[in-house]
């Protein structure tokens, strides 16, 4: 995902680069320079202590009083005034409109002196509250997963935008308190957000976008905590003790966070917090934030390999720069109230993967033969899917937010700008490589587009912009790469430019198992049957468009990613041969059911990167530097 603006709670760390050329200036023009910012501090300072400021503070309390129904309590506190309303998002996390009034149950408004205020719904999320100065109300929180919030018996966690009002017009600009009440004792609470005073409880925002871009998790968690390059990290996880090894997390996340800030030498914040759920059931999926990310993994799969959830955790981690800092215009600013669309999820969502895969491999965790056998799979993927040759990777990302439509996920509908975003990140880095004689990579792109974005708080114009960014890097002509595989639908010429590094692309076709169905694609969620074969064994044995797929042959479904190459059912076949007997243990609309039934089989193209005849030294050479993100000097 998905969204947030690119703020925080956290002093930015200058680059080293930064500070190198900030050593040039002359001592006359820095102690001028810094003569007038000490100015305006002081004048800042002066206006955050006056009496009139800390009225616009927005303050938050948030009652944890009634965690057998779910129910959260909060009280909204700002200065009055005549037209005053108050709004719930509608979307948050997903590129999805959720709706979250839907779970408000009551709203009531009081004045500065206690006495009761009309409260008047204006729309389904928005209500008016004049003269108001308090505004309570009661909402349902049992979403659980890093795109939810949720409230139970055993913890909570929240993605504060599905909770918290704002008031209107306030939401980009006013600073916010919140604060946390009737938490068990035994409960510890993990944020990002700075905290607000002396209360344990209490936590402050720069304004509502920073305030709901942290995310918070209150429970009987585990953590650990590291130093690495001058920051501290603090990983989180909320799970049975007995599914995972917090020594084993942190030393991957160490890996990672030291990889990518080592490859965009920069290091924009002083602290950053890892949050894990590893529920015993299907679940999977991660959300982005400015200085933190949650991340759900099935617990079962932890166990089995903790290796797992490296993939999830560099695309995450590499976000803090890729869309939280390094942001397209068209998501600027954040509206809460309707879709905003964008051309460019293909790059924010698709490219971070590629670099997530390249920093994997630069921290140890995966070899050069895994990585091409990752990338050969998500190719396959993308060849599997008609839609390639109709719908463009920009148009996949503007079609986002019909992602929650089980038709739209079908093959011949769509593809995915994760899937697809991701392999044409790969073609644009050897693309860049080859016309620069390998001195300039795609870690270059990201370096220059986070000294011309970032660093200064501006926003890239789109596909636009990551051309420009790329033209001026390389300086290469890419207008015809842009213009045929980004804008248009025109097949990829992968051995054209796998050539380059010494690879061929080998597809062979084989019979495999077939399940008779597909599911849908989903983020976070248990796979659903969206589409059965007429005629299939599955069909045959009752299996129902619109049924939950919790087990196969007893072995629980992970949930759906976007970022996943292949769907969730795909590695659970691995073994099984056409005749075969499964057995899907269901949920819905029909209620919990097994069903049993054999494979069937059909044709699939399997794709492999291999060498290419005669590689050359130099191929070799840059293919060591590319699968590493490396520029050759």
């Amino acid at each position: 995902m998905k969204h947030g603006k690119a703020v925080g709670v956290h002093p930015a760390k200058i680059s080293d680069q930064s500070q190198s050329a900030r050593a040039e200036i002359p001592t006359r023009l820095r102690w001028g320079f810094s003569f007038r910012v000490a100015v305006l501090l002081c004048l800042f300072l002066a206006l955050l202590c006056a009496p009139a400021a800390a009225q616009t503070t927005l303050r938050y309390s948030v009652s944890l009083a009634d965690p057998a129904n779910h129910l959260v309590r909060v009280r909204l506190q700002f200065d009055p005034a005549p037209d005053a309303t108050v709004q719930l998002p509608v979307w948050n996390a997903l590129y999805q409109v959720r709706d979250f009034a839907q779970y408000v149950r009551w709203v009531r408004a009081r004045d500065a002196a206690g006495s009761p205020v009309p409260v008047r719904a204006l729309d389904k999320t928005t209500w008016a509250v004049p003269g108001a100065a308090e505004v309570e109300y009661e909402v349902v929180a049992d979403n659980a997963g890093p795109f939810g919030a949720q409230l139970t018996p055993e913890h909570a966690f929240f993605n504060l935008a599905e909770i918290l009002m704002y008031v209107a017009g306030r939401q980009h600009d006013s600073p916010c308190v919140i604060s946390f009440a009737a938490v068990p004792a035994e409960w510890k609470i993990a944020t990002a957000m700075q905290p607000a005073g002396a209360s344990p409880g209490a936590f402050a925002a720069q304004s509502y976008d920073a305030l709901v871009d942290s995310p918070v998790e209150i429970g009987r968690f585990q953590e650990s905590d590291f130093v690495e390059g001058g920051a501290q990290y603090r990983v989180v996880v909320d799970a049975d003790p007995s599914d995972y090894d917090i020594a084993a997390v942190t030393e991957i996340d160490r890996k990672i966070a030291a990889a990518e800030v080592e490859w965009m030498q920069d290091r924009p914040f002083d602290g950053y917090v890892f949050i894990y759920h590893f529920p015993r059931h299907p679940a999977g999926g991660g959300m982005e934030h400015a200085y933190s990310t949650a991340i759900d993994a099935a617990a079962d799969r932890v166990r089995r390999d903790p290796q797992s959830i490296a993939g999830v955790t560099a695309h995450e981690f590499f976000h803090l720069w890729n869309v939280k800092r390094i942001r397209p215009q068209s998501l600027e600013p954040v509206d809460y109230t309707r879709e905003q669309y964008t051309r460019a999820l293909w790059f924010s969502e698709g490219v971070t993967s590629t670099v997530a895969d390249y920093i994997r491999v630069r921290a140890g965790l995966i070899d050069e033969k895994k990585y091409l056998q990752e990338l050969a799979a998500s190719i396959g993927y993308l060849e599997s899917r008609p839609a390639r040759l109709t719908q463009s990777v920009e148009e996949s990302s503007l079609d986002t937010w019909l992602d929650k439509y089980p038709y739209y996920g079908q093959p011949e509908r769509s593809i995915s700008y994760y899937n697809k975003g991701e392999i044409v990140g790969v073609l644009l880095d050897l693309a860049m490589r080859e016309a620069s004689g390998g001195k300039t990579s795609l870690r270059d792109l990201f370096q220059w587009m986070n000294r011309r974005y970032a660093g200064p708080g501006r926003f890239f114009s789109d596909s636009a912009g990551v051309q420009q960014a790329a033209e001026a890097v390389s300086g290469a002509d890419l207008r015809d790469f842009f213009a045929r595989y980004v804008a248009g639908v025109e097949p990829l010429p992968y051995d054209r430019f796998f050539a380059t590094v010494g690879l061929r692309l080998d597809r062979r076709r084989r019979t495999v198992p077939s399940l008779g169905f597909r599911t849908r694609r989903g983020y976070g969620q248990p796979p659903v049957v969206a589409f059965i074969e007429s005629g299939s064994e599955a069909e045959k044995a009752g299996l129902r468009v619109g049924d939950v797929v919790e087990q196969l042959n007893g072995t629980p479904v992970p949930s759906t990613r976007a970022v996943d190459a292949a769907g969730p059912l795909e590695p659970l076949l691995a073994g099984l041969r056409v005749g075969d007997t499964v057995r899907l243990q269901l949920s819905g609309a029909g209620g919990a059911r097994e069903l049993k039934f054999h494979l069937a089989g059909r044709e699939q193209d399997d794709y492999a990167l291999l060498d290419a005849g005669n590689v050359t030294p130099a191929q070799r050479a840059r293919r060591a530097a590319w699968v590493r993100g490396d520029s050759q000097p």
